[in-house]
């Protein structure tokens, strides 16, 4: 079978996604209003609340959301077979992601522009914040350590991404300095995209790699060091300054990247070595709930509802570009997962099913080693390119993502310190650096208390990270459903995917609680715990809402609505 039919049908979803049903749900349930004051210009502090072009935006959103789980995730997926991976991907993006992601954008919005967690308050109630903002810290907390551990284990396999990487810094500032100037964006985009492809060559020639050592400690360890220094400085500069244009320009690259690799499958046309339903090893974690668990970011992402909320809602110029940035932004990653699904089971990375087999000999095989090595000989096979060339332009991008991640992670780890800060009346968590350093240390504090010295513990904790990435989706889209009855519109296009996401993601959270009791695995252990713990009591909290709606009647929420 040819890859090409993959590609055909899930773009097909895809564009019917975007036409006619992202369309439906902006218009008849969200009811998204180009008249609306968004916070952006009713705030606009030149800091965090900044009216953004939408095209900029998208850029800064998609990348800030994307990381490397929508690569990982699918690419470990796969090996239970490429169709409940292609299926889950397509209609997860669809009709789960796309509604979660402009929805939360829309409602921070209309709340001026206050973060999921925060809003919940006013939506379901004042403990239910506390209990949301729990859930938020702890899965931040995850997505830092995680993404810190695959930046520096990327660094490391594929050095000569190593100068594109840091080289895209300098660029960033300088489009964040020019756009404000308002110069020709389509002018610095090519400029910017062409330096940034540039240095992917010169760093194919010139690989860079830490010692072994550094200081009496491992390269893993000194390059996530490293990397949350710069996470540390980088979410306390202005979001214009190198957020913004950081995750722009990686937005521009993705794009590039992805008409290349898609139009690989069209010239190259390989077939499909992975089976369609895999028979996998004795010990292997079940397909469900595992699969959903697994893919993650990949089809949906409870971590793309706090950027939505945290930081995105906060630059919208309009109420309709939510559909633009959120919906959108959700059919990019998916088509990113999609294009995984397609190199990690085509030939360009096994010639033949019994090789296939050999690669993926057990659960958690392939990642984001698979994604490079396979895409490399696609795009080096349909493109003329030099593989050495083709794997690092991967690679970079690999790494810009999982670092574009980081920055909105940490800077959202701040507000969620400096909110703490603010309702409990302790100043000193209300300030910049006292918040950042506290978020930074308490990432450090995971990944080598979870990963000893190499600070490895991003990849221990990779399917807690997905269990509790999904359960923050499922609670996301309760609270959207309760806004929405509240105003009176139907809230079924988000309790229905609410209820079967919070199903597989709490039995996969129960799952894993119990792996992580016989491994003695303690932290993991309480942290699982605390994670079910706060969800359940959220959902009490929702459903008394939903009695005192049933027995009292619509309450008013005032202006906010």
């Amino acid at each position: 079978m040819s890859s090409v039919l993959i590609v055909i049908l899930g773009l097909a979803g895809f564009s019917f996604g975007w036409f006619v049903y992202s369309r439906f749900i902006a218009e008849k349930i969200y009811k998204l209003d180009p008249n609306f004051v968004t916070p952006a210009h009713e705030v606009n502090d030149g800091v965090d609340f900044v009216p953004t072009n939408k095209f900029v935006l998208w850029g800064a959103h998609f990348t800030s959301v994307a990381g490397a789980s929508p690569i990982v995730g699918p690419a470990i997926a796969i090996y239970w077979g490429w169709v409940p991976a292609v299926i889950w991907v397509t209609l997860g993006s669809i009709f789960f992601a796309g509604v979660h992601d402009m929805g939360a954008m829309w409602a921070s919005a209309r709340h001026r522009g206050r973060s999921i967690g925060a809003l919940s308050e006013d939506v379901v109630g004042k403990r239910t914040r506390t209990l949301f903002m729990i859930v938020i810290f702890l899965l931040l907390l995850m997505v830092n350590a995680v993404f810190g551990s695959i930046i520096a284990a990327e660094m490391i396999e594929f050095d000569t991404a190593v100068i594109p990487s840091w080289v895209v810094i300098p660029i960033a500032i300088a489009i964040g300095v020019l756009i404000r100037r308002n110069v020709n964006l389509l002018l610095i985009s090519i400029i910017g995209v062409s330096i940034l492809y540039f240095s992917i060559w010169v760093g194919a020639e010139i690989p860079l790699a830490l010692p072994e050592t550094v200081f009496g400690i491992s390269d893993d360890a000194a390059w996530i060091l490293i990397l949350f220094t710069y996470a540390a400085i980088a979410s306390m500069l202005p979001v214009w300054l190198l957020l913004q244009p950081r995750d722009y320009i990686n937005g521009a690259q993705l794009v590039v990247g992805l008409l290349l690799l898609y139009g690989a499958v069209l010239f190259a046309m390989p077939e499909v070595t992975a089976p369609a339903f895999n028979e996998v090893r004795e010990g292997t974690p079940n397909m469900f709930p595992l699969l959903f668990i697994t893919v993650a970011c990949g089809a949906l992402s409870g971590f793309h509802g706090i950027v939505s909320s945290g930081t995105t809602s906060k630059q919208l110029n309009k109420e309709p570009d939510a559909r633009f940035v959120g919906y959108l932004g959700a059919l990019g990653e998916g088509s990113l997962a999609l294009i995984t699904l397609v190199v990690v089971s085509s030939s360009m990375y096994a010639a033949s099913p019994e090789q296939w087999h050999v690669l993926y000999d057990q659960f958690s095989k392939g990642g984001a080693s698979a994604f490079i090595t396979g895409g490399g000989n696609l795009l080096a096979t349909a493109w003329g390119l030099p593989v050495v060339f083709a794997n690092t332009l991967l690679a970079t991008m690999v790494v810009l993502f999982a670092s574009t991640t980081m920055d909105a992670g940490v800077r959202l780890q701040r507000y969620i310190i400096q909110e703490w800060g603010q309702i409990y009346n302790i100043k000193a968590l209300d300030n910049n650096v006292v918040a950042t350093l506290v978020a930074v240390g308490s990432c450090l504090a995971l990944a080598f208390g979870a990963g000893g010295p190499t600070g490895n513990g991003g990849n221990i904790i990779w399917p807690l990270f997905g269990a509790t990435n999904q359960i923050l989706a499922s609670l996301t889209l309760l609270v959207l459903s309760i806004f929405l009855i509240k105003l009176g519109r139907p809230a079924r296009y988000t309790l229905v995917p609410m209820v079967l996401v919070m199903f597989v993601a709490s039995w996969g959270c129960a799952v894993q609680l119990m792996t992580f009791f016989r491994n003695e695995q303690w932290l993991l252990v309480v942290m699982s715990i605390a994670v079910l713990i706060a969800s359940i009591m959220v959902i009490l909290e929702a459903l008394a809402v939903f009695s005192a709606i049933k027995r009292d009647g619509v309450a008013s929420l005032g202006k906010q609505q």
